[in-house]
């Protein structure tokens, strides 16, 4: 089991920059491929970015291309999500997810929310316009 904490959401203007943080805890021995989400009200859950485990790949949403950089240090079982140039439509509840990649490739990266194993509770990131 593991589990996900996101941390560093909050209320910024248009234009501005948030970093969202997921530390992990618990069964971290394994390699895990990690991704983030968001779900705005009224709207499903869609793919923000997500990057392999071993740190080599990453995949973004087209929307979030040149905006949003993810990145991850495995020593402090941390995933980032920098999010810069924020817009009213960036406003979400933001979702950490990990992946169990022990029998995977540690390359590859996921988008789509079934393929993952663990998620956290959220953060709130709102911006204001």
């Amino acid at each position: 089991q593991v589990q996900l904490v996101e941390s560093g959401g909050g209320l910024v203007q248009a234009g501005g920059s948030l970093r969202l943080s997921c530390a992990a805890s618990g069964r971290t021995s394994s390699t895990y491929a990690m991704g983030w989400f968001r779900q705005a009200p009224g709207k499903e859950r869609e793919f923000v970015a997500a990057i392999s485990a071993n740190g080599g790949s990453r995949t973004y949403a087209d929307s979030m291309k040149g905006r949003f950089t993810i990145s991850r240090d495995n020593a402090k079982n941390t995933v980032y999500l920098q999010m810069n140039s924020l817009k009213p439509e960036d406003t979400a509840v933001y979702y950490c997810a990990a992946k169990d990649a022990t029998y995977s490739s540690s390359s590859a990266t996921y988008s789509g929310p079934e393929r993952y194993d663990y998620w956290g509770q959220g953060t709130q990131v709102t911006v204001s316009s």
